[in-house]
């Protein structure tokens, strides 16, 4: 039990954290295409789309040969750390959360943003304002973020090496645990990622038909 309650620690730790920087990121970059104008804007738009299908794998194996010891990242000791899944984490829901976040603010901005110039704001100045009306499908798209991370095996696997006490998480343990025959903790870790995947879909479905105030 001590084990399993420190791989869900572990996973909510580190898809939490890719979540957060994936929002950050994602959101600035999505108010960056949704506001203005420059070139090549279009060509991004479009590849933040393509790589909402992106591989895991592909994205771990190109995470391990940066962060491996013959690497041009090698030297800052990431591999096989929770930092080296929180970074896969966030490569992967950067896409997601960029592109749903590019489509809700981009549409506010088209509704709102010549009424926020006319009150004196700047595009900068007018986010703040943008971001409170766009709140709840931004929310949304944080989730669909979470969602991602949490359910992610493969680039973890290559990154995070799967070592016990360290960066096991959910999704590498059930694999492990499935394969040693050990299914009473497969199962109940399976459970625990089904019910918070679960409840993240019903919060995304609750905040998309929720009306708004």
């Amino acid at each position: 039990m001590v084990a399993a309650a420190e791989i869900i620690r572990l996973s909510l730790a580190v898809s939490l954290s890719a979540t957060l920087l994936a929002g950050s990121l994602g959101i600035m970059l999505a108010a960056l295409l949704a506001m203005t104008r420059f070139p090549l804007r279009r060509a991004l738009v479009i590849t933040l789309n393509a790589l909402l299908g992106l591989p895991p794998v592909v994205v771990g194996l190109a995470l391990y040969l940066l962060l491996s010891h013959a690497g041009p990242l090698g030297g800052l000791g990431l591999l096989f750390t929770p930092a080296a899944m929180v970074l896969a984490q966030t490569v992967l829901a950067l896409p997601i959360v960029a592109a749903l976040a590019h489509r809700v603010l981009a549409s506010a901005w088209s509704i709102y943003g010549h009424d926020l110039q006319a009150c004196g704001a700047s595009r900068w100045h007018a986010l703040p304002a943008l971001l409170l009306i766009s709140h709840r499908p931004l929310a949304t798209a944080l989730l669909a973020g979470f969602g991602r991370t949490l359910s992610e095996v493969g680039a973890v696997l290559i990154v995070g090496g799967n070592i016990a006490g360290a960066t096991r998480s959910m999704t590498t343990a059930i694999a492990l645990e499935t394969s040693k025959g050990n299914l009473s903790l497969a199962l109940g870790l399976g459970g625990v990622l089904l019910g918070i995947s679960l409840a993240v879909s019903a919060s995304v479905l609750l905040l998309t038909e929720a009306p708004s105030k």
